[in-house]
Protein backbone atom coordinates (compact mmCIF):
# COMPACT_ATOMS: atom_id res chain seq x y z
CA UNK A 1 0.00 0.00 0.00
CA UNK A 2 1.55 3.24 -1.03
CA UNK A 3 1.71 6.38 1.41
CA UNK A 4 -1.15 8.12 -0.67
CA UNK A 5 -4.29 5.39 0.31
CA UNK A 6 -2.83 5.93 3.71
CA UNK A 7 -4.69 7.68 6.55
CA UNK A 8 -3.87 11.12 7.22
CA UNK A 9 -3.62 11.32 11.08
CA UNK A 10 -1.18 10.35 12.60
CA UNK A 11 -0.91 9.47 16.37
CA UNK A 12 2.01 8.87 18.56
CA UNK A 13 1.45 6.53 21.48
CA UNK A 14 3.15 5.02 24.03
CA UNK A 15 1.17 1.55 24.40
CA UNK A 16 2.82 -1.72 22.64
CA UNK A 17 1.80 -1.57 19.21
CA UNK A 18 1.33 -5.61 17.67
CA UNK A 19 -1.61 -6.83 15.05
CA UNK A 20 -4.99 -7.02 16.82
CA UNK A 21 -3.86 -5.70 20.10
CA UNK A 22 -6.02 -2.40 21.48
CA UNK A 23 -3.85 1.06 22.06
CA UNK A 24 -4.76 3.03 24.63
CA UNK A 25 -5.78 6.79 23.36
CA UNK A 26 -5.34 9.98 26.01
CA UNK A 27 -7.88 12.40 26.63
CA UNK A 28 -6.26 14.77 24.93
CA UNK A 29 -6.47 12.52 21.89
CA UNK A 30 -9.95 11.62 22.14
CA UNK A 31 -10.79 15.45 22.25
CA UNK A 32 -8.48 16.25 18.95
CA UNK A 33 -9.98 13.27 16.89
CA UNK A 34 -13.43 14.14 18.16
CA UNK A 35 -13.78 17.78 18.44
CA UNK A 36 -11.30 18.69 15.76
CA UNK A 37 -11.15 16.22 13.23
CA UNK A 38 -14.62 15.06 13.61
CA UNK A 39 -13.76 11.32 13.35
CA UNK A 40 -15.57 8.02 14.40
CA UNK A 41 -15.22 4.55 15.49
CA UNK A 42 -14.23 2.31 12.57
CA UNK A 43 -12.18 5.33 11.13
CA UNK A 44 -8.28 4.70 9.94
CA UNK A 45 -5.63 6.01 11.34
CA UNK A 46 -1.73 5.42 11.72
CA UNK A 47 -0.15 4.85 14.99
CA UNK A 48 3.39 5.05 16.19
CA UNK A 49 6.05 4.69 18.69
CA UNK A 50 9.84 3.97 18.50
CA UNK A 51 9.85 0.24 20.04
CA UNK A 52 7.53 -1.07 17.49
CA UNK A 53 7.49 1.27 14.20
CA UNK A 54 4.33 2.92 12.29
CA UNK A 55 1.02 0.54 12.50
CA UNK A 56 -2.08 0.87 10.21
CA UNK A 57 -4.93 1.09 12.64
CA UNK A 58 -8.56 1.42 13.17
CA UNK A 59 -10.32 3.57 15.66
CA UNK A 60 -12.26 1.37 18.80
CA UNK A 61 -13.73 3.41 21.14
CA UNK A 62 -13.88 7.06 21.72
CA UNK A 63 -14.85 8.96 24.54
CA UNK A 64 -14.30 12.44 26.37
CA UNK A 65 -12.04 10.67 28.83
CA UNK A 66 -10.19 8.78 26.10
CA UNK A 67 -10.32 5.96 23.50
CA UNK A 68 -8.50 3.09 22.20
CA UNK A 69 -7.41 2.20 18.64
CA UNK A 70 -6.81 -1.34 17.30
CA UNK A 71 -3.38 -2.16 15.18
CA UNK A 72 -4.20 -3.84 12.21
CA UNK A 73 -0.86 -4.49 10.38
CA UNK A 74 2.51 -3.20 10.29
CA UNK A 75 3.47 -0.30 7.94
CA UNK A 76 7.44 0.58 9.41
CA UNK A 77 9.47 -1.43 11.11
CA UNK A 78 11.34 0.23 13.86
CA UNK A 79 14.43 2.28 13.30
CA UNK A 80 17.70 3.42 13.90
CA UNK A 81 17.19 6.76 16.24
CA UNK A 82 19.07 10.04 15.23
CA UNK A 83 22.05 10.23 17.88
CA UNK A 84 22.19 14.07 17.36
CA UNK A 85 21.62 16.03 20.05
CA UNK A 86 20.35 20.52 20.03
CA UNK A 87 21.74 22.10 23.23
CA UNK A 88 20.17 25.64 23.10
CA UNK A 89 19.47 28.69 25.11
CA UNK A 90 15.54 29.23 26.22
CA UNK A 91 14.21 31.93 24.78
CA UNK A 92 10.82 33.81 24.35
CA UNK A 93 7.53 31.45 24.24
CA UNK A 94 6.64 31.61 20.70
CA UNK A 95 10.81 31.67 19.39
CA UNK A 96 11.06 28.47 21.10
CA UNK A 97 8.48 26.61 20.40
CA UNK A 98 9.84 27.39 16.89
CA UNK A 99 13.05 25.64 18.25
CA UNK A 100 11.49 22.51 19.49
CA UNK A 101 9.38 22.42 16.63
CA UNK A 102 12.11 22.58 13.72
CA UNK A 103 14.56 20.47 16.14
CA UNK A 104 11.96 17.44 16.10
CA UNK A 105 11.60 18.10 11.88
CA UNK A 106 15.51 18.50 11.34
CA UNK A 107 15.85 15.08 13.41
CA UNK A 108 17.30 16.16 16.90
CA UNK A 109 17.55 13.13 19.31
CA UNK A 110 18.12 14.93 22.58
CA UNK A 111 16.51 18.72 23.54
CA UNK A 112 18.39 20.22 26.36
CA UNK A 113 17.80 23.83 27.43
CA UNK A 114 20.69 25.18 28.69
CA UNK A 115 20.55 28.40 31.09
CA UNK A 116 23.43 30.94 30.36
CA UNK A 117 24.60 34.18 31.57
CA UNK A 118 22.64 35.92 28.90
CA UNK A 119 19.59 33.83 28.96
CA UNK A 120 16.47 35.98 29.27
CA UNK A 121 13.76 33.20 29.75
CA UNK A 122 14.24 31.24 33.39
CA UNK A 123 11.53 29.22 33.20
CA UNK A 124 10.57 26.47 30.64
CA UNK A 125 7.15 25.35 29.88
CA UNK A 126 8.36 21.13 29.24
CA UNK A 127 4.97 20.10 29.34
CA UNK A 128 3.80 23.00 26.64
CA UNK A 129 7.05 21.97 24.86
CA UNK A 130 6.84 18.36 24.56
CA UNK A 131 3.67 18.86 23.45
CA UNK A 132 5.09 20.78 20.54
CA UNK A 133 7.21 18.25 19.96
CA UNK A 134 5.07 15.19 19.54
CA UNK A 135 3.30 17.19 17.31
CA UNK A 136 6.38 17.55 15.17
CA UNK A 137 6.59 14.09 15.21
CA UNK A 138 3.75 13.15 14.04
CA UNK A 139 3.62 15.62 11.34
CA UNK A 140 7.11 14.86 9.74
CA UNK A 141 6.85 11.18 9.80
CA UNK A 142 9.12 10.10 12.42
CA UNK A 143 9.05 7.06 14.48
CA UNK A 144 10.43 8.63 18.02
CA UNK A 145 9.59 11.91 19.85
CA UNK A 146 12.93 14.24 20.84
CA UNK A 147 14.29 13.25 24.36
CA UNK A 148 13.08 17.04 26.28
CA UNK A 149 15.32 17.26 28.68
CA UNK A 150 14.63 19.17 32.01
CA UNK A 151 17.02 22.75 31.86
CA UNK A 152 20.63 22.79 33.02
CA UNK A 153 23.25 25.52 33.76
CA UNK A 154 25.79 25.49 31.27
CA UNK A 155 28.61 24.63 34.07
CA UNK A 156 26.45 21.52 34.66
CA UNK A 157 26.40 20.37 31.31
CA UNK A 158 29.84 20.59 30.63
CA UNK A 159 30.94 19.26 33.47
CA UNK A 160 28.13 16.05 33.22
CA UNK A 161 29.33 16.13 29.59
CA UNK A 162 29.31 12.49 28.26
CA UNK A 163 32.61 10.99 26.72
CA UNK A 164 32.91 10.66 23.10
CA UNK A 165 30.49 12.97 22.22
CA UNK A 166 31.67 16.18 20.25
CA UNK A 167 29.79 19.60 20.95
CA UNK A 168 29.95 22.25 18.35
CA UNK A 169 29.33 25.77 19.74
CA UNK A 170 27.80 28.04 17.58
CA UNK A 171 29.90 31.03 17.82
CA UNK A 172 29.27 34.42 16.45
CA UNK A 173 32.75 36.08 17.39
CA UNK A 174 36.39 34.36 18.24
CA UNK A 175 38.12 31.95 15.97
CA UNK A 176 35.21 29.61 14.87
CA UNK A 177 35.66 27.67 11.88
CA UNK A 178 32.57 27.65 9.40
CA UNK A 179 30.18 24.87 10.28
CA UNK A 180 30.63 22.83 6.91
CA UNK A 181 33.91 21.86 7.34
CA UNK A 182 33.58 20.41 10.79
CA UNK A 183 30.53 18.53 9.28
CA UNK A 184 33.24 17.22 6.39
CA UNK A 185 35.63 16.27 9.29
CA UNK A 186 33.43 15.20 12.83
CA UNK A 187 32.14 12.02 13.16
CA UNK A 188 30.61 9.85 15.97
CA UNK A 189 27.93 11.55 18.43
CA UNK A 190 27.63 14.74 17.96
CA UNK A 191 25.88 17.91 19.87
CA UNK A 192 25.15 21.12 18.80
CA UNK A 193 25.01 24.14 20.79
CA UNK A 194 22.80 27.66 20.51
CA UNK A 195 22.96 30.63 23.12
CA UNK A 196 20.55 33.49 23.48
CA UNK A 197 19.81 36.29 21.49
CA UNK A 198 22.90 38.18 23.76
CA UNK A 199 25.58 35.40 23.01
CA UNK A 200 27.69 33.65 25.06
CA UNK A 201 29.40 35.80 27.78
CA UNK A 202 33.13 36.08 27.08
CA UNK A 203 33.78 34.46 30.24
CA UNK A 204 31.82 31.08 29.29
CA UNK A 205 33.40 31.10 25.65
CA UNK A 206 36.62 30.92 27.73
CA UNK A 207 35.53 27.68 29.94
CA UNK A 208 33.69 26.39 26.69
CA UNK A 209 36.94 26.00 25.13
CA UNK A 210 38.80 25.09 27.61
CA UNK A 211 37.20 21.50 26.80
CA UNK A 212 38.63 19.03 24.26
CA UNK A 213 35.16 17.84 23.13
CA UNK A 214 34.45 21.67 22.20
CA UNK A 215 34.93 23.11 19.21
CA UNK A 216 33.85 26.73 17.89
CA UNK A 217 31.67 26.98 14.66
CA UNK A 218 30.46 29.54 12.47
CA UNK A 219 27.10 30.16 10.64
CA UNK A 220 28.32 32.56 8.09
CA UNK A 221 28.65 36.35 8.35
CA UNK A 222 25.46 37.54 9.92
CA UNK A 223 24.54 37.29 13.17
CA UNK A 224 21.28 35.45 13.03
CA UNK A 225 18.34 35.12 15.69
CA UNK A 226 19.15 32.44 18.58
CA UNK A 227 16.03 30.57 16.87
CA UNK A 228 17.58 30.95 13.44
CA UNK A 229 20.45 29.96 14.30
CA UNK A 230 19.66 26.44 15.78
CA UNK A 231 17.22 25.32 12.65
CA UNK A 232 20.54 26.55 10.55
CA UNK A 233 23.12 24.87 12.65
CA UNK A 234 20.85 22.09 12.25
CA UNK A 235 20.05 21.65 8.80
CA UNK A 236 23.10 22.04 7.46
CA UNK A 237 24.93 19.59 9.54
CA UNK A 238 22.03 17.09 9.06
CA UNK A 239 22.93 17.46 4.98
CA UNK A 240 26.24 17.44 5.28
CA UNK A 241 26.79 14.93 7.87
CA UNK A 242 23.71 13.56 9.32
CA UNK A 243 20.46 11.91 7.67
CA UNK A 244 19.56 14.38 5.38
CA UNK A 245 20.80 12.26 2.62
CA UNK A 246 18.62 9.81 3.98
CA UNK A 247 15.72 7.84 1.97
CA UNK A 248 12.24 8.45 2.22
CA UNK A 249 9.77 6.39 4.70
CA UNK A 250 9.16 2.79 2.96
CA UNK A 251 5.81 1.53 3.78
CA UNK A 252 4.41 -1.98 2.93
Amino acid sequence: MTSDALPRTRLYVDAPLAEGQAAALSEAQAHHLRGVLRLTPGVGLRLFNPRDGEWLARLDVLSKAGGSALAERQLRPPEPVSDLWLCFAPVKKDAVDTVVEKGTELGAAVLQPVFTRFTDVQRVNLDRLRAHAVAAAEQCERLDVPDLRDPVGLDALLAAWPAGRTLLVCAEAGAARPIAEAAAEVSGPTALLVGPEGGFAAAELDTLLCHEFVRPVGLGPRILRADTAAIAALAVWQMLAGDGRGRPPHRV
